[in-house]
């Protein structure tokens, strides 16, 4: 692969204006008013190229601001009915993308959102529903990103586009990119399971398994891309990634009718999820189409839990240090958040709760959530269950609301853990000889038995 020369007469070498995570070639729609830092405030031209605040280096993510009076003349609910558009796009006037731009031809978005009574009446909860994210083209909500990723690395000029990930942005970083034929860099710890390596083969991509954490692939990735010129996708970094995964929040509003519901639950690493659902409720509250933030609830494992740690020391995330993670839990393993600020603002401001849960409540809920819903989820998107029986144990949740879990990646990434799962739950396969006098035999011990 001819990626890694950094001569100027190399086609994947950006210059030295997008080494420093500039985007020369950018068409900025005027609908964008301009990127704030969140840690100093700051607002940036939106025309300036800029993925962080140059004051505050990697640190200095920045946040998409949006002229809504412009949005709100061209654009309403009653024309969002009319579209036949159902996927992320259906949305594009509300995203950081110029009308121009060709979308990866893969479908994103506009996942379902399943009522779950049986799961309603085991937790206690009022009415819950399941925005299943499962279903996306690579198996995860990172599509989302990873496709917003593409269409504004190719409005950069971009020839190469590079992310860390656990495994899951890196699949959906890899599968866009697959689908408009893009070359791409991943980054991912070798630890990463074997379901997610997989389709990074299968993709096509360039791959290097690191030997180490995530936040050391995160820190080699961000050094790799301003070496050689490529466009970082990195979540916590990139500010457009919270922009495509905002959209999982219009869904939710458009498919209950405009309803918000009282409390959404998330599994939360990096926290660029959390925050891109907050963005998406305050842009339809800033356009006047829902009327209040539903309560946004952080469930993080036990093994991995900076945001819960920070929130109950009342600590300063910016400055708050990094901890060690350790969980089945992969895709929400990270030692240090990269989008913590705005994470700890997405709770805060809705009146939400982080929430810790043990490892062990995590795997339970695989098979709890599969076999009430239907719906196979990973250990991470699992969690957001386990993070609801919590609640509901602790009296954060009432019987009477409307609650939302927000599943963010299918089981089949992982089937080891979900094997692991069933197994401790005393859920196990019968083997038998192909005769029908075993069938019988076991059928009599009761349908659901170890055999």
């Amino acid at each position: 692969m001819q990626l890694f020369s950094q001569h100027p007469d190399n086609p994947n070498y950006a210059g030295p204006a997008s080494r420093a995570g500039t985007e020369e070639h950018m068409d900025i729609p005027q609908h964008i008013t301009g990127l704030r830092c969140t840690i100093c405030g700051t607002l940036h031209r939106p025309d300036s190229g800029l993925l962080v605040c140059p004051d505050h280096g990697n640190e200095g993510i920045l946040d998409v601001e949006y002229d809504y009076q412009r949005i709100a003349k061209t654009f309403s609910k009653e024309q969002l009915a009319e579209s036949r558009d159902f996927s992320q796009w259906r949305y594009r006037p509300l995203l950081p993308i110029s009308p121009t731009t060709p979308a990866p031809p893969l479908s994103v978005g506009w996942t379902p959102l399943v009522a779950a009574p049986a799961l309603a009446k085991k937790t206690g909860t009022g009415s819950l529903y399941i925005k299943d994210d499962s279903r996306q083209p690579t198996g995860s909500l990172k599509d989302r990103a990873s496709a917003l990723a593409v269409m504004k690395a190719k409005e950069a000029g971009a020839r190469v586009i590079t992310t860390a990930s656990t495994g899951n942005a890196a699949a959906a970083l890899a599968g866009m990119c697959a689908s408009v034929q893009m070359e791409c860099v991943i980054f991912v710890p070798e630890s990463a399971p074997e379901g997610k390596i997989a389709q990074l083969m299968a993709y096509g991509a360039n791959i290097f398994l690191v030997q180490g954490t995530y936040d050391e692939a995160f820190e080699l990735c961000l050094e790799a891309s301003s070496a050689y010129g490529w466009y970082n996708r990195n979540t916590g970094y990139n500010p457009y990634m919270a922009e495509g995964k905002k959209t999982s929040a219009f869904e939710i509003c458009e498919q209950l009718g405009w309803q918000v519901p009282d409390t959404v639950l998330v599994s939360v690493g990096d926290g660029c999820i959390i925050s891109g659902l907050h963005k998406g409720f305050k842009d339809l509250l800033e356009l006047g189409w829902i009327e209040k933030f539903p309560r946004l609830m952080g469930v993080q494992s036990a093994g991995s839990d900076y945001m819960w740690q920070a929130a109950e020391q009342g600590a300063d995330v910016l400055t708050f240090p990094a901890i060690s993670a350790h969980t089945v839990a992969d895709s929400i393993s990270a030692g240090l958040p990269r989008d913590r600020i705005k994470a700890a603002r997405a709770v805060a401001e809705t009146g939400g709760k982080w929430l810790r849960v043990e490892d062990e409540k995590i795997l339970a809920a695989i098979p709890t959530l599969a076999s009430t819903t239907g719906i196979f989820a990973e250990p991470a998107a699992a969690a957001s269950l386990a993070g609801l029986e919590q609640a509901q144990q602790s009296g954060l949740v009432s019987a009477d609301e409307k609650v939302v879990l927000l599943v963010t990646g299918n089981g089949l990434k992982d089937p080891g853990a979900t094997i692991r799962a069933c197994s401790v739950a005393g859920s196990s396969a019968c083997r038998i000889a192909p005769n029908i006098d075993e069938v019988g035999k076991n059928l009599a011990a009761g349908l659901k038995h170890d055999c």
